[in-house]
């Protein structure tokens, strides 16, 4: 009996997506649940698990291929396990399989692999396959490409420069069509602030061992962004506002994306209801994600629906920056990095933990006024933090 291998529903309005890359090879045994392969959408990378377990009979769509919802990937063989399958599901597997490459000494060529020697028109011979049985793999071929020697086909090299050119992945896409759109859309405008985080970093030094201690989770800074940006955003309905077509869609909720930094690209997961979270629950939150986010394991549910976001540059140490908007919404806060700076308090000039906050907005809804006082609002609460406990 054989099991198909399809593509999963990918969420709203999702209805593609590219195969990253395979786990397992025809003929490998699998169990139930296992991951089989990864796919890329515009938002996330999910993996798709055996429906059954067996051996992987047939692979039908190659890494870097496009598949749609419902698309068939490949067979599971219920009634074989493991390397007893190979022979049959080699044969089975070939009529999909793309135009075989010449073996290498120690074994076959995997097809992903086979497609990438004739496309840099490689030798064979020269790969060491580490798959079973000794088969070349797509890693193989790029472990090959990265070690070998200058002047082979690809990299390009001119001299002792090299050039590496390879496909922006889906991800990457998306984040780039993203970003365009809305530079192309909104009338965006960034307005500057500087808030000084001295009572912050006194409250943190203060409590956050107790902190940790009793919520099992560090305290950092977001959670207090997160909290001043949604007393804020409270009072100020329009940055919490989107566009839609010839309506505007107040929330009266703050649900906040955190951008974060991932191998495969910016993404900005959303911690919902900001608003009546305390601070140890939005620590909670963010961690939570940030490690999901990490692991390649964020689900589209996790990414959509966010009000409002904020994005950290300071923890790669910018300085200042203005940041793009993340469409729908129609405002984004930035953070900087904390430097020491001499202001002038009372009239004396002291050194103070300094940090430039930036909100970019959509000038078609939000007006500078709302933006300045929205700004104005984040920097009163982070500069006396005990509004955020009264709800001042």
């Amino acid at each position: 009996m054989t099991t198909e291998i399809r593509v999963p529903t990918l969420g709203e309005s999702v209805t593609e997506a590219t195969v990253a890359k395979w786990f397992k090879q025809v003929g490998d045994a699998v169990a139930q649940d296992e991951p089989l392969l990864e796919l890329e959408t515009d938002k996330v990378a999910l993996e798709v698990t055996a429906p059954s377990a067996g051996a992987l009979l047939e692979i039908r769509v190659q890494a870097g291929e496009t598949v749609e919802v419902n698309a068939l990937l490949g067979v599971i063989d219920e009634a074989a396990k493991g390397a007893t399958a190979a022979p049959k599901a080699a044969a089975a597997a070939a009529p999909a399989a793309a135009p075989a490459a010449p073996a290498a000494e120690d074994g076959p060529i995997m097809p992903a692999a086979a497609k990438m020697i004739r496309e840099f028109d490689l030798d064979a011979r020269a790969i060491t396959g580490t798959g079973k049985g000794g088969r070349i793999t797509k890693e193989d071929v790029v472990a090959y490409m990265d070690n070998r020697k200058p002047g082979a086909a690809a990299p390009v090299v001119v001299s002792e420069r090299q050039v590496e050119r390879v496909p922006m992945t889906r991800l990457r896409k998306r984040i780039a069509q993203r970003l365009k759109e809305a530079q192309n859309t909104a009338a965006m405008l960034t307005t500057y602030n500087e808030v000084d985080m001295t009572a912050v970093m006194g409250l943190r030094d203060l409590y956050k061992d107790m902190f940790e201690r009793k919520h099992g989770v560090k305290m950092g800074f977001m959670s207090f962004f997160a909290k001043a940006c949604s007393h804020a955003l409270m009072e100020m309905p329009d940055v919490n506002a989107s566009i839609d077509g010839e309506d505007i869609v107040y929330h009266r909720y703050t649900d906040i994306g955190i951008a974060t930094s991932t191998p495969a690209g910016l993404v900005v997961p959303v911690v919902r209801g900001v608003e009546g979270k305390g601070f140890a629950d939005i620590e909670k939150a963010i961690a939570a994600l940030a490690v999901k986010a990490r692991e390649g394991k964020l689900a589209l549910d996790d990414l959509q629906g966010g009000t409002f976001s904020i994005t950290n540059g300071g923890v790669f140490g910018s300085l200042m920056s203005s940041p793009i908007l993340n469409p729908p919404q129609s405002a984004i806060l930035g953070m900087h990095a904390i430097k020491k700076r001499p202001v002038v308090v009372n009239d004396q000039i002291v050194i103070r933990p300094m940090m430039y906050l930036a909100l970019s907005y959509d000038h078609r809804l939000v007006d500078g006024a709302g933006a300045v006082t929205f700004l104005v609002r984040v920097k009163e609460a982070l500069e006396d933090p005990q509004r955020l406990l009264l709800d001042l």
